[in-house]
Protein backbone atom coordinates (compact mmCIF):
# COMPACT_ATOMS: atom_id res chain seq x y z
CA UNK A 1 0.00 0.00 0.00
CA UNK A 2 2.84 2.57 1.25
CA UNK A 3 4.44 1.61 -2.70
CA UNK A 4 1.68 2.22 -4.19
CA UNK A 5 1.03 5.47 -2.73
CA UNK A 6 4.17 6.88 -3.06
CA UNK A 7 4.51 5.78 -6.77
CA UNK A 8 1.13 7.34 -7.47
CA UNK A 9 2.13 10.81 -5.64
CA UNK A 10 5.67 11.14 -7.93
CA UNK A 11 3.13 10.28 -11.33
CA UNK A 12 1.44 13.00 -10.20
CA UNK A 13 3.94 15.64 -9.84
CA UNK A 14 6.03 14.30 -12.47
CA UNK A 15 2.48 15.21 -14.26
CA UNK A 16 2.51 18.89 -13.28
CA UNK A 17 6.03 19.38 -14.87
CA UNK A 18 4.94 17.74 -18.36
CA UNK A 19 1.38 19.48 -19.06
CA UNK A 20 0.67 23.39 -18.78
CA UNK A 21 -2.42 23.67 -16.07
CA UNK A 22 -4.05 26.28 -18.49
CA UNK A 23 -3.54 28.41 -21.67
CA UNK A 24 -2.97 32.19 -21.07
CA UNK A 25 -5.59 33.78 -19.42
CA UNK A 26 -7.64 37.39 -20.73
CA UNK A 27 -5.45 38.82 -18.40
CA UNK A 28 -2.32 37.43 -20.49
CA UNK A 29 -0.68 35.57 -17.38
CA UNK A 30 1.45 32.88 -18.52
CA UNK A 31 0.44 29.29 -18.78
CA UNK A 32 0.24 27.52 -15.12
CA UNK A 33 1.62 24.11 -14.22
CA UNK A 34 -0.14 21.81 -11.09
CA UNK A 35 3.38 21.19 -9.97
CA UNK A 36 6.87 21.85 -11.10
CA UNK A 37 9.83 19.22 -12.20
CA UNK A 38 11.54 21.38 -9.04
CA UNK A 39 8.49 20.26 -6.65
CA UNK A 40 8.97 16.70 -8.09
CA UNK A 41 12.89 16.78 -7.69
CA UNK A 42 12.25 18.54 -4.37
CA UNK A 43 9.88 15.69 -2.97
CA UNK A 44 11.93 12.76 -4.34
CA UNK A 45 14.88 13.93 -2.36
CA UNK A 46 13.19 14.85 0.78
CA UNK A 47 15.15 18.23 0.84
CA UNK A 48 12.17 19.78 2.28
CA UNK A 49 9.07 18.36 3.25
CA UNK A 50 6.03 19.62 2.06
CA UNK A 51 4.12 22.20 4.50
CA UNK A 52 0.64 20.18 5.00
CA UNK A 53 -0.32 22.45 7.71
CA UNK A 54 -1.21 24.61 4.74
CA UNK A 55 -4.09 21.86 3.88
CA UNK A 56 -7.14 22.44 5.41
CA UNK A 57 -9.69 19.74 6.89
CA UNK A 58 -12.74 20.44 5.05
CA UNK A 59 -15.67 19.89 7.15
CA UNK A 60 -19.29 20.54 7.59
CA UNK A 61 -21.48 19.99 10.67
CA UNK A 62 -21.06 20.14 14.50
CA UNK A 63 -17.11 19.20 15.39
CA UNK A 64 -18.92 17.72 18.95
CA UNK A 65 -21.65 15.63 16.94
CA UNK A 66 -22.34 12.19 18.66
CA UNK A 67 -20.75 10.63 15.24
CA UNK A 68 -18.09 11.40 12.60
CA UNK A 69 -18.13 10.19 9.23
CA UNK A 70 -15.12 10.64 6.81
CA UNK A 71 -15.85 10.52 3.09
CA UNK A 72 -12.57 9.82 0.75
CA UNK A 73 -13.18 10.87 -2.64
CA UNK A 74 -11.93 12.11 -6.20
CA UNK A 75 -13.24 14.62 -8.08
CA UNK A 76 -12.83 12.42 -10.90
CA UNK A 77 -14.52 9.34 -9.61
CA UNK A 78 -18.29 8.73 -11.06
CA UNK A 79 -19.54 7.24 -8.18
CA UNK A 80 -18.33 9.80 -5.98
CA UNK A 81 -20.37 12.23 -8.16
CA UNK A 82 -23.44 10.04 -7.93
CA UNK A 83 -23.03 10.30 -4.04
CA UNK A 84 -23.00 13.53 -3.83
CA UNK A 85 -25.97 13.93 -5.76
CA UNK A 86 -28.19 11.53 -3.79
CA UNK A 87 -27.24 10.47 -0.58
CA UNK A 88 -24.65 12.84 0.55
CA UNK A 89 -27.68 15.33 0.14
CA UNK A 90 -29.72 13.41 2.55
CA UNK A 91 -27.02 12.88 5.01
CA UNK A 92 -26.45 16.68 5.14
CA UNK A 93 -30.19 17.32 5.93
CA UNK A 94 -30.96 14.52 8.39
CA UNK A 95 -28.12 14.09 10.05
CA UNK A 96 -25.19 17.15 9.34
CA UNK A 97 -27.59 19.70 9.54
CA UNK A 98 -29.15 18.56 12.34
CA UNK A 99 -26.29 18.34 14.98
CA UNK A 100 -26.06 14.14 14.50
CA UNK A 101 -23.06 14.01 12.40
CA UNK A 102 -19.53 15.54 12.01
CA UNK A 103 -18.74 15.34 8.30
CA UNK A 104 -15.06 15.62 7.25
CA UNK A 105 -14.06 15.50 3.02
CA UNK A 106 -11.02 14.56 2.16
CA UNK A 107 -9.98 14.24 -1.77
CA UNK A 108 -8.17 11.62 -3.33
CA UNK A 109 -5.91 11.89 -5.86
CA UNK A 110 -5.84 8.81 -8.15
CA UNK A 111 -4.96 11.07 -11.40
CA UNK A 112 -3.54 14.56 -11.93
CA UNK A 113 -7.15 16.08 -13.10
CA UNK A 114 -8.50 15.42 -9.68
CA UNK A 115 -5.90 17.19 -8.13
CA UNK A 116 -6.54 20.47 -10.73
CA UNK A 117 -10.19 19.85 -9.53
CA UNK A 118 -9.32 19.89 -5.62
CA UNK A 119 -7.21 23.14 -5.94
CA UNK A 120 -9.94 24.64 -8.00
CA UNK A 121 -12.76 23.62 -5.07
CA UNK A 122 -9.92 24.99 -2.60
CA UNK A 123 -9.43 28.69 -3.97
CA UNK A 124 -12.85 29.79 -2.46
CA UNK A 125 -11.83 29.37 1.00
CA UNK A 126 -13.24 27.19 3.60
CA UNK A 127 -16.85 28.95 3.40
CA UNK A 128 -17.13 28.16 -0.50
CA UNK A 129 -15.64 24.87 -0.73
CA UNK A 130 -17.93 22.83 -0.54
CA UNK A 131 -20.53 24.74 -2.72
CA UNK A 132 -17.60 24.78 -5.35
CA UNK A 133 -17.22 20.78 -4.93
CA UNK A 134 -21.13 20.49 -5.78
CA UNK A 135 -20.84 22.13 -8.68
CA UNK A 136 -17.44 20.56 -9.75
CA UNK A 137 -19.33 17.12 -9.43
CA UNK A 138 -22.65 18.31 -10.96
CA UNK A 139 -20.79 19.29 -14.29
CA UNK A 140 -17.98 16.37 -13.83
CA UNK A 141 -18.92 14.81 -17.35
CA UNK A 142 -18.11 18.04 -18.76
CA UNK A 143 -14.92 18.71 -17.49
CA UNK A 144 -13.53 14.95 -16.96
CA UNK A 145 -12.37 14.10 -20.67
CA UNK A 146 -10.48 15.11 -22.92
CA UNK A 147 -6.39 16.12 -23.62
CA UNK A 148 -4.77 17.70 -20.16
CA UNK A 149 -5.84 21.49 -22.18
CA UNK A 150 -9.22 21.17 -22.27
CA UNK A 151 -9.41 19.61 -19.20
CA UNK A 152 -7.32 22.72 -18.00
CA UNK A 153 -9.98 25.20 -19.12
CA UNK A 154 -13.04 23.40 -18.14
CA UNK A 155 -12.16 23.69 -14.94
CA UNK A 156 -11.77 27.59 -14.80
CA UNK A 157 -14.94 27.55 -16.48
CA UNK A 158 -16.03 26.02 -13.77
CA UNK A 159 -14.51 28.19 -11.43
CA UNK A 160 -15.31 31.12 -13.13
CA UNK A 161 -19.13 30.12 -12.80
CA UNK A 162 -18.76 29.87 -8.80
CA UNK A 163 -17.43 33.40 -9.12
CA UNK A 164 -13.77 32.75 -8.46
CA UNK A 165 -11.90 35.62 -11.08
CA UNK A 166 -8.75 34.81 -13.57
CA UNK A 167 -6.83 36.70 -11.05
CA UNK A 168 -7.83 33.90 -8.27
CA UNK A 169 -7.65 30.95 -10.26
CA UNK A 170 -4.30 32.12 -11.80
CA UNK A 171 -2.73 31.95 -8.02
CA UNK A 172 -4.41 29.15 -7.31
CA UNK A 173 -3.49 27.28 -10.21
CA UNK A 174 0.08 28.55 -9.76
CA UNK A 175 0.54 27.27 -6.56
CA UNK A 176 2.91 24.44 -7.10
CA UNK A 177 3.87 24.15 -2.62
CA UNK A 178 0.25 23.61 -2.10
CA UNK A 179 -0.38 21.29 -5.04
CA UNK A 180 2.34 19.10 -3.02
CA UNK A 181 1.32 19.31 0.03
CA UNK A 182 -2.05 18.17 -0.98
CA UNK A 183 -1.18 15.39 -2.03
CA UNK A 184 1.36 14.95 0.67
CA UNK A 185 -1.43 15.19 3.29
CA UNK A 186 -3.61 12.83 0.71
CA UNK A 187 -0.97 10.32 1.09
CA UNK A 188 -0.87 10.36 4.90
CA UNK A 189 -4.30 10.08 5.43
CA UNK A 190 -4.55 7.20 2.46
CA UNK A 191 -1.81 5.20 4.53
CA UNK A 192 -3.51 5.75 7.95
CA UNK A 193 -7.07 4.68 7.08
CA UNK A 194 -5.96 2.09 4.20
CA UNK A 195 -8.42 3.82 1.72
CA UNK A 196 -7.64 1.75 -1.66
CA UNK A 197 -11.12 2.89 -3.70
CA UNK A 198 -13.51 5.87 -3.86
CA UNK A 199 -15.73 6.43 -2.42
CA UNK A 200 -14.70 5.21 1.04
CA UNK A 201 -16.16 5.99 4.22
CA UNK A 202 -15.12 5.76 7.98
CA UNK A 203 -18.04 5.81 10.56
CA UNK A 204 -16.71 6.55 14.06
CA UNK A 205 -13.28 5.11 12.54
CA UNK A 206 -14.76 1.74 10.90
CA UNK A 207 -14.07 1.86 7.28
CA UNK A 208 -16.96 1.35 4.52
CA UNK A 209 -16.99 1.05 0.76
CA UNK A 210 -19.70 2.77 -1.23
CA UNK A 211 -23.44 1.97 -0.69
CA UNK A 212 -27.09 2.98 -0.48
CA UNK A 213 -28.53 6.11 1.86
CA UNK A 214 -30.51 3.58 3.57
CA UNK A 215 -27.41 1.35 4.25
CA UNK A 216 -25.71 4.21 5.74
CA UNK A 217 -28.60 5.91 7.48
CA UNK A 218 -29.04 2.75 9.88
CA UNK A 219 -25.03 2.59 10.52
CA UNK A 220 -25.88 6.15 11.67
CA UNK A 221 -28.37 5.32 13.56
CA UNK A 222 -27.03 2.60 14.91
CA UNK A 223 -24.19 4.46 16.81
CA UNK A 224 -27.16 7.34 18.13
CA UNK A 225 -28.67 4.41 19.14
CA UNK A 226 -31.94 5.20 17.29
Amino acid sequence: MTRLLTLTAAALLAAGGAYWFAQPGPTGAPGLTAITADAQETATEGEAAPDTATVTEMTLGDPDAPVTVVEYASFTCPHCATFHAGPFQQLKADYIDTGKVHFIYREVYFDRYGLWAGMIARCGGEERYFGIADLIYERQREWAQGEPADIAAALRRVGKTAGLTDEELDACLSDADKAQAMVAKWQSHAEEDEVQSTPSFLIDGTKYTNMNYADFSALIDERLGE
